[in-house]
C-alpha cells in the first residue's frame, strides 16, 4: 500500500517514543544563543522592504518564521515578505539573481553545482549544520556505510544534496559511490515503500519526513550529517541577491544578521520555535517539531573565512565523487561565490 506524505506527518501528531529518539539526541549541544557574533549594527534609517524565498515545510530553516515573529527583523527595520518556493534550485537562484527575491536559506549541497553556472548569488553566512539522515530496517544486517557495497540507496532526487552528502560519506568509507553503491530516485511518500519491497537498502531524506519514517516503519540510522567532523560544517547556507550585497550593503548586514540571531535563538528555545513555525506544518506536533529542532545542528553558524573554508572543503569532496571535474579550483570558486558582509 502507498503511504502518502500526509500519513507520515499525521503519524508524527502524536509524539515521539523515546526509543526512536534516543540515538539521535547525542546531538543536542549547549549553544551560545548569542548568534556567530555579537558587534552592534544600526538599525535602517527607513523601514526597507525584502522578500525571502524559502521552502515553507522545511523545518531546517524555521529561522526565517522566528525572524519575523520574533521581532529579530523588525529591530533592523526591515519589513518581510516571504514567497514559498519548490521548485528547481536554478530557478530559485534565478530568481534572487533577477530580484524576485532578495534572499533565500537552502542546502549548500543543493547550490554548489548550480552556482558554478554564474548566477548573481552571494552566499554570506552558514545558518546551521546537520538535517540529513541514512537509514535501513531496524533488523537489516547494514551497520555502517561500507555494508552498502553493492546495495542500492533510495533518494528522492539524483541531483539532490542527500544523494550528494552520502556519496561523500560512501567514498570516505573506502567505496567507489558509482561502481560500488547504486542510487534510484522516487518521490518521498514512496521511499520507505521501496524499501520494504527490496527495490532499495537504504534510505535517504530529511526532516520532518525523516523522523516519521523511522517511528512508522522501525527505521535506524548508519549514517547522518549530524556526526564526526560533518556536524561542524554548515548544511543549509543564507544567499543573497548579488546586487543587494554591492549595492545596498547595509540592508544585506540587516537580513543576514537577523536570519541569524533567530537561529541562534532557536537553537536555545526550541519549544516556542517548534510552536511558531507550526502553522508550516499543522499535521505534525510542536513537541515533534521541537524534538527535531533539537537533533539537528542549529548549535553552528559561520561566517567569512570559516565560511569559504566550509565551501572549499565541500567543492574538494564533491570532486572526489565526480560532481566537479579534477581540475576545479576549489579555492578560487568558494572565494567567488561568497561574501564577507561583516570585514
Amino acid at each position: 500500500m502507498t503511504v502518502p506524505r500526509r500519513r507520515f506527518l499525521t503519524g508524527l501528531g502524536g509524539g515521539i517514543a523515546a526509543g526512536v529518539l534516543a540515538p539521535h539526541l547525542v546531538q543536542a549541544q549547549s549553544v551560545e544563543c548569542g548568534g556567530s557574533f555579537t558587534a552592534p549594527i544600526k538599525p535602517l534609517p527607513n523601514p526597507r522592504k525584502l522578500t525571502i524565498a524559502w521552502n515553507e515545510t522545511a523545518v531546517c530553516v524555521a529561522a526565517v518564521p522566528v525572524a519575523r515573529e520574533k521581532g529579530f527583523f523588525a529591530r533592523h527595520n526591515l519589513d518581510v515578505d516571504y514567497v514559498n518556493f519548490g521548485g528547481a534550485t536554478d530557478q530559485l537562484l534565478e530568481a534572487i539573481s533577477t530580484g524576485k527575491a532578495d534572499a533565500a536559506p537552502g542546502m549548500v549541497l543543493r547550490w554548489l553545482k548550480p552556482l558554478q553556472q554564474g548566477f548573481d548569488v552571494k552566499l554570506v553566512a552558514g545558518l546551521h549544520a546537520g538535517c540529513m539522515y541514512l537509514m535501513v530496517p531496524e533488523q537489516s544486517p547494514i551497520r555502517t556505510l561500507a555494508d552498502l557495497k553493492g546495495k542500492t540507496v533510495g533518494v528522492t532526487d539524483i541531483g539532490g544534496p542527500d544523494r550528494n552528502f552520502f556519496s561523500i560519506r560512501v567514498k570516505e568509507a573506502g567505496l567507489d559511490p558509482e561502481s560500488d553503491v547504486s542510487w534510484r530516485a522516487f518521490p518521498a511518500d514512496l521511499l520507505p515503500l521501496a524499501l520494504q519491497r527490496g527495490d532499495v537498502q537504504a534510505i535517504s531524506d530529511s526532516d520532518p519526513l525523516s523522523l516519521g519514517q523511522r517511528k512508522q516503519f522501525g527505521l535506524r540510522d548508519i549514517d547522518n550529517n549530524m556526526s564526526g567532523e560533518w556536524a561542524h560544517t554548515a548544511c543549509c547556507v543564507i544567499g543573497l541577491r548579488g546586487s543587494l550585497v554591492r549595492d545596498e550593503p547595509d540592508v544585506a548586514r540587516a537580513v543576514t544578521r537577523a536570519i541569524l540571531d533567530a537561529g541562534a535563538w532557536l537553537a536555545c528555545n526550541p519549544d516556542e520555535a517548534a510552536r511558531i513555525f507550526q502553522p508550516y506544518a499543522p499535521r505534525v506536533s510542536a513537541s515533534a517539531l521541537a524534538d527535531m529542532i533539537r537533533m539537528e545542528g542549529h548549535h553552528h553558524q559561520t561566517l567569512a573565512d570559516p565560511l569559504r573554508t566550509e565551501i572549499t572543503r565541500y567543492a574538494e569532496a564533491l570532486k572526489d565523487v565526480g560532481v566537479f571535474r579534477p581540475s576545479f579550483d576549489t579555492k578560487r570558486y568558494a572565494a567567488r561565490v561568497t561574501q564577507d558582509l561583516f570585514a
